[in-house]
């Protein structure tokens, strides 16, 4: 499972360039369901992919299909698909809206029509469908809706990858770092109550060659994860040279070690821990160069459940001699099925300890986002600070108050200096 595409990183450290901006302002246009589309109910049996949607067999499947309009208007819906088998009634709901639409044993579904609908305000919309009664095996198979009349601009997955699409945009926090320089990273995570969903990497210690994080994978499962990129340019690990492959130093107890590619590539880690929302967790990395031509990582996380500070791992990177730079935050979905959810996470208490021993606060951080928000195919993506003075990420769901990229975001300091004993992290 992906995750995080190295690719997108790119928003994290440069000004993007703006892609296809995915708006229409014509008369008629057709939104497809792969990219735009979720089975948003619950153990769903239908599956929505490049052949649109197939397997419509269970009533209880609910397919909500989004768009975004920029002001409020009324426009002709019609629902375009593959030839009818049996005999079908479906239901179709926008707002308050309510339409049926028959359907006949040997009909072409092209362009069938819905009805007139009313898009009662600015921001995005859902078009459901739901199935009544059919004949057939299938209520029908549908692969787009067709909007006609439109005033305006409507945003939407056009062009742009549904996979990408799907999966919505990725948010970061990029902290301005102390002049000085860095050797240890600390940050504390809350993902607040209800907002723990699936398909979803609450990333908290990024740096210029990795990232560190709790994911949530499944209803079964969590994972603190810590990974470093080889400088090796590659997508497969395989690939890798010897000498330029991560090397493990040291492992936490029950800690998974492994490789990972399609994202570039490189050494990974993770820990099973069922961490808990509404619960504070405490991240450490320790970035130093060996003095060798490698530089060493080392990743910590503080059990909060425990009481506990807990080794993740320490990795040696090949040719590099840095110290911590670029400090980021990011919030992603890797479960493009689970795009439609909204998930939020809130980061607190940056600090920074430099080379000459001296803790720094870090108050100030800038808010991107990925090429999915950058080329307009998805809107709903935020960042700010909460009103318990902390910066927080934002995105699926198809929310309308989003945030402009290179938003200046600073959070009042807390005074919380970390106190580590790290005599008894080197001994873990």
């Amino acid at each position: 499972m992906k995750k995080v595409f190295y690719g997108l990183l790119l928003g994290l450290f440069f000004t993007p360039v703006m892609g296809q901006s995915y708006s229409v302002n014509r008369e008629a246009f057709s939104v497809k369901l792969h990219g735009n589309a979720y089975i948003t109910s619950a153990k769903p049996v239908a599956e929505i992919s490049e052949k649109g949607l197939t397997d419509w067999t269970n009533q209880s499947d609910v397919i909500s299909t989004y768009i975004y309009s920029d002001k409020p208007q009324t426009c002709m819906l019609y629902i375009q698909g593959t030839k009818q088998e049996g005999d079908a009634s479906l239901e179709v709901l926008v707002g308050k809206q309510k339409f049926t639409v028959r359907l006949m044993d040997g009909q072409s579904l092209d362009k069938v029509a819905v009805g007139k609908i009313k898009l009662s305000t600015s921001g995005y919309h859902a078009i459901k469908l739901k199935g009544i009664k059919k004949k057939g095996k299938e209520f029908a198979r549908i692969e787009s809706f067709i909007l006609e009349g439109i005033e305006g601009n409507v945003n939407y997955v056009g062009d742009f990858s549904p996979y990408w699409g799907s999966r919505g945009p990725s948010v970061h926090l990029n902290y301005t770092m102390p002049e000085q320089t860095t050797e240890w990273f600390y940050n504390e995570v809350t993902v607040p109550v209800n907002e723990d969903v699936i398909g979803s990497y609450y990333m908290a210690n990024g740096f210029g060659e990795g990232y560190f994080g709790m994911q949530c994978n499944s209803e079964s499962e969590r994972r603190v994860l810590f990974s470093v990129w080889s400088p090796f340019d590659t997508q497969d690990p395989k690939l890798i040279p010897d000498e330029d492959k991560i090397k493990v130093l040291r492992k936490g107890k029950d800690v998974h070690i492994g490789e990972f590619g399609n994202e570039g590539s490189g050494g990974q880690s993770f820990l099973r821990y069922n961490w808990k929302s509404g619960v504070t967790y405490k991240f450490l990395t320790h970035i130093k160069p060996d003095g060798a031509g490698n530089t060493i990582y080392t990743a910590y996380f503080y059990a909060t459940d425990q009481k506990e500070w807990r080794l993740i791992a320490s990795f040696s990177r090949p040719k590099t001699n840095t110290y911590y730079t670029r400090a980021h935050s990011f919030l992603e979905n890797f479960i493009p099925s689970q795009g439609y959810l909204s998930r939020k996470v809130c980061f607190t208490n940056q600090y920074c300890l430099g080379t000459d021993g001296i803790w720094r606060p870090v108050t100030k951080a800038t808010f991107t986002h990925d090429a999915t928000a950058n080329a307009k195919a998805r809107l709903d993506y935020a960042g700010g600070v909460t009103d318990n003075n902390a910066f927080f990420l934002k995105n699926c769901g198809f929310f309308n108050d989003k945030t402009g990229y290179g938003t200046k975001l600073e959070r009042i300091n807390s005074g919380k200096e970390p106190v580590i004993d790290f005599n008894a992290l080197n001994n873990l």
